[in-house]
């Protein structure tokens, strides 16, 4: 079988019969939207995370700008978050009307530096925005620290991490909001588009609720401007299918890391990613750095690869602050420093990583690469 970035229907198969009686149950039952599977699913990724409340929602981004709706945040405000991340988190800032700030990050971790946030912050600053990225939390002690000492809000994007733990804690549940993402790729993925926002401040969480159903407790009884966001019956079916395999998914990937990291030890020219000793990590991408700061040796290696019949893939190559809609609309956005996220942008390179990945294919790809090092 080929190797793919990420084998989908390989994970189908292995839970096939859990899946298709979920989502014979919704339609056998026509109760699509709400109803007692999200219900259910909501209080089993509860009980997974730590007991933190849960509301699901209709996709990773909504859960962002829900979040923010909740916290009130709006034109003339500002977040800080990471430039080094997808756009999603700046554009659901954009979105209210707010200015994404941008700080560097770790070039450890690619998460963002919470030595880099102060400096940032005025009296316009609303909230900070850690993204737990690749599957590790970013340093969030120093973090809610700021937070609480500013009066700042901290919200986790969690979409790349559900499964993490910093210090013991689940990834997600620390912040005043956490956001998950249930995209198909992700550690905990639907057949669709899904997400989550979470809280362990039930004013907080019923705020949250009341904006993602149109602002309305009860039906034509709309209390604040809200949107139309919720996670489908059919998607909370597969969801709960898969949660109970969240622990040994994780492993799977852990597994596949460790075995990475032993067939590449001898590569001079990589890095290997960083295990911070504060938690864990769930691998939601293998992501190595190609020394050098150089793209172009970067992307000749991707272009190696992919003419072997590898996938890999580039997260990511442009930095938010440099996309066209910051950087030819200066007043759209703020930044400070941007050293490591420009570097990690040359040298970052993200190998197959999911739970189906064998060690013949994993040897294949170290092979590859040596090949192309001359190692």
């Amino acid at each position: 079988m080929s190797i793919q970035m990420v084998d989908l229907r390989g994970q189908y198969l292995r839970i096939k019969d859990e899946v298709d009686a979920g989502i014979a149950r919704i339609l056998e039952s026509t109760n699509f939207i709400r109803g007692s599977e999200l219900t259910a699913f909501e209080a089993e990724l509860s009980a997974q995370l730590d007991d933190v409340g849960t509301l699901g929602v209709a996709n990773g981004t909504d859960a962002l700008q829900i979040a923010f709706m909740a916290l009130g945040i709006g034109p003339g405000d500002e977040v800080i978050t990471p430039s080094f991340t997808f756009v999603a988190t700046a554009e659901a800032i954009g979105l209210l009307g707010a200015t994404p700030v941008f700080a560097d990050i770790d070039p450890k971790t690619f998460n963002i530096d919470p030595s880099a946030i102060e400096s940032l912050i005025t009296e316009r600053t609303k909230a900070i925005v850690p993204v737990h990225l690749f599957g590790q939390c970013a340093d969030l002690d120093p973090i809610l620290e700021l937070g609480c000492n500013h009066n700042l809000a901290v919200v986790e994007d969690t979409a790349q991490a559900v499964g993490a733990r910093y210090k013991g804690r689940a990834a997600g549940t620390m912040g005043g909001f956490g956001t998950l993402s249930f995209f198909p790729s992700k550690n905990l993925g639907c057949y669709g588009d899904g997400g989550a926002v979470l809280s362990s401040i039930p004013e907080w969480l019923d705020q949250a609720r009341l904006i993602s159903n149109h602002g309305s407790k009860k039906k034509y009884h709309n209390e604040v401007i809200g949107v139309n966001s919720r996670l489908d019956a059919i998607q909370a079916a597969i969801l709960r299918a898969k949660l109970p395999h969240l622990d040994a998914f994780t492993a799977d990937r852990q597994h596949a890391a460790d075995r990475y990291d032993a067939l590449l030890a001898d590569v001079d020219a990589i890095e290997t990613p960083h295990r911070a000793d504060y938690g864990t990590h769930v691998f939601h991408q293998y992501t190595i750095r190609v020394r050098g700061n150089d793209a172009d040796r970067r992307d000749a290696l991707m272009a190696h690869l992919n003419a072997a019949g590898i996938p890999c893939y580039v997260y990511y190559p442009i930095p938010l602050h440099l996309l066209p809609i910051y950087k030819d609309n200066p007043d759209s956005c703020r930044f400070g420093d941007m050293t490591h996220t420009l570097q990690a942008a040359n040298e970052v390179l993200s190998l197959p990583m999911h739970t189906e990945l064998t060690a013949d294919q994993q040897e294949q790809v170290a092979s590859a690469i040596k090949g192309f090092f001359g190692v």
